[in-house]
């Protein structure tokens, strides 16, 4: 009787415990935000992941300025039937001058001119919401950075204990041996808030940054493009309006037939850390001057016999090498099929 009580089954779990564990499981995400082509694609992705929880989405100045990268971000929660997804403005303190309209288009997304959206933003700033998804979830909340970091420095200075409460920060950012694509130091989302993103890599937080030298060997090709046309996903009929403009901007700078998948590779980075491989360091940032926004990363691999800026402070995790291919193949599996 022992032998055959001891072979007794647990009664199955009911499917909501089921639907519960799944929901545990899931990684809980803010994207950090300014739509932007390749952002729409980064979020769509991360629409479509099922490892994924989005917890919102915050915008920032940098492809476009932040009241329309607010409009976007709504927009483009709004197209794919998401609108349960809160959206938090972000600080309008643009410093740099140089708004990325020659590569997404006037109004971030191809120059489509979509009619505005109907919902609006949460009554909170980014940095608060960011603070508060903080704190309701220590330690288990991961911020997908893909513009200037002004609202998780502001987060930082809002909360001085936020960068040991946010589980992991993925920063799209910076050139690491590579030169930049803003001019030949600087990458766009580190120039366009370079003291933002030195208080952000020196904060202590749990970093892996993303740089170009990784995401400029994720390429989406004119043969996934035609793919992504033939398919009756509506993530992928949406993109395929806006594309255009930023496959001419690519092959006008780049001479490439392609467009690189900054946004989307990152948001991977945080989805699947295995798809890249990371080096650690210290990652300082130039604020003034002809290299204004260069990344410069402190291997430690020597100790020098002076005191210097990068001395003592934390080590955050860049990434070195990627598997492109798989990259790709997740993007696009997941952007041609539906919910």
């Amino acid at each position: 009787m022992a032998a055959a009580a001891a072979a007794v089954k647990k009664p199955a779990a009911e499917p909501e415990e089921e639907v519960e564990k799944m929901t545990t499981r899931k990684k809980k995400l803010v994207i950090d935000t300014d739509p932007g082509i390749d952002d729409a694609m980064a979020i769509f992705v991360a629409l479509r992941s099922p490892e994924v929880e989005l917890l919102g989405l915050t915008t920032i100045f940098g492809n476009v300025y932040t009241t329309l990268a607010t409009r976007n971000a709504l927009h483009l929660l709004e197209a794919v039937g998401r609108t349960d997804i809160p959206v938090a403005e972000g600080s309008h303190k643009a410093t740099k001058l140089r708004i990325a309209s020659f590569v997404h288009g006037s109004d971030g997304l191809g120059n489509q001119n979509f009619p505005p959206p109907t919902g609006k933003p949460v009554d909170q700033s980014a940095a608060a919401f960011l603070v508060e998804q903080a704190n309701l979830y220590p330690g288990q909340v991961t911020v997908v950075a893909l513009g200037p970091l002004t609202n998780l420095a502001l987060a930082i200075e809002l909360d001085p204990s936020f960068p040991k409460k946010i589980g992991q920060i993925v920063i799209l950012g910076g050139a690491y041996s590579v030169n930049g694509n803003v001019n030949p130091a600087a990458e766009a989302n580190i120039f366009g808030d370079p003291d933002a993103a030195d208080i952000v890599f020196t904060s202590g937080a749990d970093i892996l940054a993303v740089g170009i030298n990784i995401t400029h060997q994720v390429v989406l090709s004119d043969a996934d493009r035609e793919k992504l046309e033939q398919s009756d996903s509506k993530y992928a009929r949406y993109l395929s309006k806006i594309l255009g403009l930023y496959y001419n901007y690519h092959r006008d700078a780049y001479f490439i037939e392609g467009v690189y998948l900054h946004d989307p590779a990152t948001l991977l980075a945080a989805v699947d850390p295995s798809l890249m491989t990371y080096t650690e360091g210290v990652v300082r940032v130039q604020t003034v001057g002809i290299t204004k926004g260069l990344t410069v990363f402190d291997t430690t691999k020597k100790r020098y016999g002076e005191i210097t800026a990068w001395t003592g402070k934390p080590t955050v995790k860049v990434a070195v090498t990627v598997d492109a291919p798989a990259v790709v193949e997740m993007i696009m599996q997941r952007l041609t099929t539906d919910d």
